[in-house]
């Protein structure tokens, strides 16, 4: 017995010597093989003078993003969100408690620093929410009030995944606030949840073009139809790409998103990098009364700013045809907003941040007795209370955010929103990916972001002594100059209106 044992315990050992050989034979071949391919290649330096071991740099080269974001950035270092601002949202949706201890991590001594100036007798902290809804569009046959400051900024059923879309769907009406569609047109998604929602016209009119790509009447009427849709906004430009238009791969172009947007299944989108109707100043008030005038709801435009010599044009045509003919409201983009896929150099390079663009355009519309009349919403990387107390304070009316709302669904800044590749299923259209998205919990999840973002918001403006955050005013806030020193935020932006030559 003993023997047979022995027998069978020295065959199993040979078999297991005879694979480790057969296994080591395989790899060997298999550098020798990879070795002469890179040898021979051509297309790669690295590659061609030092084979096989040159592979490891596009790999540890992608696996740099992730290193640096878990192991080696500090909390207040990545772009375009660091840590600190993500696991604020992170714990903000989950409901969770959102103090910390032991001291800040933000440094409060680089030149630009903000820093909201408390008041020696703060409001209350339990003094009732202090908000009154600004009417939007007073003129239109169906003016619009909206319950909320902070609202979902546009993005559209493509660039955003079909589990993303009704989770914000469904979390923006438990939160109240509304939910813009962005440039791929209304999908069923978006009226699922039963939000509010504001209708973006892009410069492709996906959603509202007949079949030779111009802008239909009858689709705008259809699409007012909708007592959930409130608003119209025609996008001129964004943040993260101006003078581009929208770009959506051709592997996230499905067939339900080709049939919404009117184009072929798997070929990329791409819209014009303007709309080829609007030439002027006086096109644009065109379209806007045009679609007024069909919908009977408020329309307005989104733009970042850089030329600015065309919104003062604008500003004072509106003054010589009447405010009747201005815009309901005016979303302005920041330099630095996000989308889903842009060129580097315009994400880069081009636009102005909305520090500088926010003050301004709030100062020209006083400047022209316009303020009442058009109501600012200011977007982009407004995404925690400090930011968004900042943009109140400094003129806004309402504030939107898209990479917010993103990161309360459970975005991880991987940085793959352009490809059909997102871990989180936030934005691909791989329904193995977009099966760890679920509705049902992620909208819990946003509208539990809004709720803390409203909750903080009036404990900063308690602590500087008005009732609520629409009360903020520019003096409530001090920026850190050159010298190391803080001025208020008046001493930047009064009567510094012109940001080019136009008197």
């Amino acid at each position: 017995m003993s023997s047979n044992l022995l027998n069978l315990g020295l065959i199993s050992l040979a078999a297991l010597g005879l694979l480790l050989v057969l296994a080591l034979l395989a790899g060997l071949i298999t550098l020798a093989v990879l070795y002469l391919i890179d040898r021979n290649q051509s297309k790669h330096s690295i590659r061609r003078n030092y084979p096989v071991v040159g592979r490891f740099r596009y790999f540890f080269e992608h696996m740099g993003e992730f290193f640096r974001q878990y192991f080696f950035a500090m909390d207040r270092e990545e772009l375009p969100f660091n840590r600190a601002e993500r696991s604020w949202v992170y714990r903000a949706a989950k409901d969770l408690d959102n103090t910390i201890a032991f001291g800040s991590t933000r440094s409060l001594e680089p030149t630009g620093t903000v820093m909201f100036m408390n008041s020696a007798f703060p409001t209350l902290s339990d003094t009732a929410a202090h908000w009154q809804p600004k009417r939007i569009g007073p003129g239109c046959r169906h003016p619009y009030e909206p319950q909320s400051f902070f609202n979902i900024s546009g993005m559209s059923y493509g660039a955003l995944s079909k589990p993303a879309v009704q989770a914000l769907s469904r979390g923006a009406k438990q939160a109240g606030c509304w939910m813009n569609t962005g440039e791929g047109g209304l999908s069923p998604f978006h009226l699922e949840g039963g939000c509010d929602l504001v209708f973006q016209v892009g410069t492709a009119k996906y959603g509202v073009r007949d079949q030779t790509g111009e802008l239909s009447d009858d689709k705008l009427r259809s699409l007012a139809a909708h007592d959930q849709i409130r608003m119209f906004e025609i996008k001129l430009s964004q943040g993260a790409k101006p003078g581009k238009g929208g770009i959506l791969p051709g592997d996230k172009v499905t067939e339900q998103i080709a049939k919404i947007r009117g184009i072929p299944i798997g070929q990329d989108s791409i819209s014009p990098n303007r709309h080829l109707d609007i030439t002027s100043n006086a096109d644009l008030l065109a379209m806007i009364h045009r679609i007024r005038e069909v919908t009977g709801k408020p329309v307005g435009f989104k733009c970042v700013l850089g030329d600015t010599d065309w919104l003062v044009a604008l500003f004072e045509l509106i003054r010589e045809r009447g405010p009747e003919f201005a815009p309901d409201f005016i979303t302005l983009d920041s330099a630095d907003g996000g989308t889903g896929a842009a060129p580097q150099p315009l994400m880069d390079y081009v636009g102005l941040p909305i520090r500088e663009s926010l003050p301004w355009l709030v100062d020209q519309l006083i400047a022209s007795g316009l303020r009442e009349r058009i109501r600012i919403v200011a977007s982009g990387k407004l995404m925690v209370p400090s930011k968004v107390a900042w943009a109140l304070a400094t003129g806004a009316d309402y504030v939107v955010s898209a990479r917010g709302f993103m990161f309360s669904l459970g975005c991880i800044q991987a940085l793959q929103c352009n490809r059909n590749t997102c871990p989180t299923g936030v934005t691909t259209h791989d329904p193995k990916l977009q099966r760890g998205l679920v509705p049902a919990d992620k909208a819990a999840r946003v509208a539990h972001y809004h709720r803390q973002m409203v909750y903080f918001l009036e404990m900063i403006a308690h602590s500087c002594g008005v009732p609520g955050p629409s009360d903020l005013e520019r003096k409530h806030v001090r920026m850190v100059t050159d010298n190391g020193l803080s001025a208020p935020l008046d001493y930047f932006y009064q009567n510094r209106i012109p940001l080019n030559s136009v008197n």
